[in-house]
């Protein structure tokens, strides 16, 4: 067909990700690559039963349209967690309740964005955002980034060469792809930055409650400055992705915008969705879930770590985290992860090469690995086979 479409078409891509694991549906495969949580997780019988609550107690309201904002009560319960459990001060009429936070992150590039402008972001940064913002057509710049996060004084530099910068996107706890954790010395001086430059920062959090050790550290959204700050939140990672529920925050004036958009895009997110995940939060909470969502990550977290250690060759870095879905393993640079996935394919074990979570390309002696699907014998089993590749590759 010779249809003519917009321009912004020709930037877009398939999601490596998602391509990837059209070649990890064999049973036989052992897939590292995508970034689903573990589905003996999702609590599907006692939401069956507040399904049934809802639907008996209040059907009508469940199946009729509601306000583009979401469900009143829903809102207030995710305003109340973020308060107390990260130490925010949002109010409920700050937030919009979202089909998921990738639709956040489409609704970020088509308030703030227009074509030339620019994106600062980690390096790497997530590819879902890349994404997401690339039809909006902007230009990425890298920030550098470390162990710690954002390297400040190179985010001043760019800032202060760079008028059009429009947004700082971070992922600062348990980051995908890296599965770093900022220091709260880079927070705070990345929300300086952003007042003194009056640039938004969109803090993209779907792991931070999912922490196995050490001390959590307060979000951006919490800091002085924080109207700067657009919250992304999601219950995909620690309740169930199914449902495509999750959430923003944001600064009254910036809010109403993505009011805006979100009653053009869908006009609101599912009333009965809503009303399911409100019901089962007044009824159970969320800490019981998230407990074992953390329990079960822990273990299989360390079995990888344990098993790379003994068996992967000298030369291969990776990353520890504390918490989250993922690690990011750096290879000799005389190695292509891209090359070593097709070898790793051919043994039935998978992961997503690093290349794709930069923007403006390189880095293609990186890869990430996700330890959340695969029980601990299949995660053992699958290094010790990429180990196996690897350890030829090098030789």
């Amino acid at each position: 067909m010779a249809v003519k479409m917009a321009r912004r078409m020709a930037e877009l891509r398939a999601s490596e990700i998602r391509e990837i694991l059209k070649l990890t549906q064999r049973p036989e495969v052992i897939s590292f690559a995508g970034g689903l949580p573990a589905a003996e997780t999702f609590p599907a019988e006692d939401i069956a039963g507040v399904t049934t609550k809802v639907l008996s107690e209040d059907g009508p309201r469940a199946l009729q349209y509601s306000p583009t904002e979401g469900f009143p009560p829903l809102r207030q319960a995710i305003a109340d967690r973020m308060n107390a459990k990260l130490g925010t001060a949002v109010d409920s009429s700050e937030i919009l309740i979202t089909s998921g936070s990738q639709q956040g992150l489409d609704f970020t590039g088509k308030i703030l964005l227009d074509p030339g402008d620019v994106v600062l972001c980690e390096s790497p940064t997530y590819l879902g955002a890349i994404n997401a913002f690339k039809a909006y057509e902007p230009q990425f710049v890298e920030i550098e980034t470390d162990d710690d996060g954002m390297v400040v004084s190179d985010l001043e530099r760019r800032l202060s060469g760079i008028p059009n910068a429009r947004f700082i996107y971070v992922i600062p706890d348990f980051q995908n792809p890296s599965g770093n954790t900022w220091s709260l010395e880079r927070r705070k001086g990345v929300m300086d930055l952003a007042r003194r430059f009056e640039v938004p920062v969109i803090e993209d959090s779907p792991y931070a409650e999912v922490r196995f050790e050490g001390q959590s550290v307060p979000p951006l959204k919490s800091l002085e400055g924080n109207e700067w700050v657009v919250f992304l939140g999601t219950f995909s990672k620690v309740f169930c992705p199914g449902l495509r529920l999750g959430w923003l925050s944001a600064a009254p004036e910036l809010f109403q915008k993505y009011v805006f958009v979100k009653q053009a895009a869908d006009l609101h997110t599912s009333t009965l969705g809503q009303m399911q995940l409100a019901g089962y939060l007044e009824t159970y909470g969320l800490d019981r879930n998230i407990q074992g969502v953390i329990d079960l990550y822990r273990s299989r977290r360390d079995v990888m770590l344990r098993t790379m250690e003994a068996e992967f060759p000298d030369g291969i870095t990776w990353t520890r985290p504390e918490g989250g879905m993922f690690l990011w393993i750096t290879l000799p640079e005389s190695l292509n992860a891209r090359e070593i996935l097709e070898l790793c394919l051919v043994e039935d074990v998978a992961f997503v090469p690093g290349g794709a979570f930069f923007p403006n390309g390189g880095h293609e002696n990186t890869l990430r690995m996700n330890y959340s699907t695969s029980s601990t014998e299949r995660i053992e089993e699958g290094v010790k086979r990429m180990a196996k590749v690897l350890r030829q590759a090098i030789e």
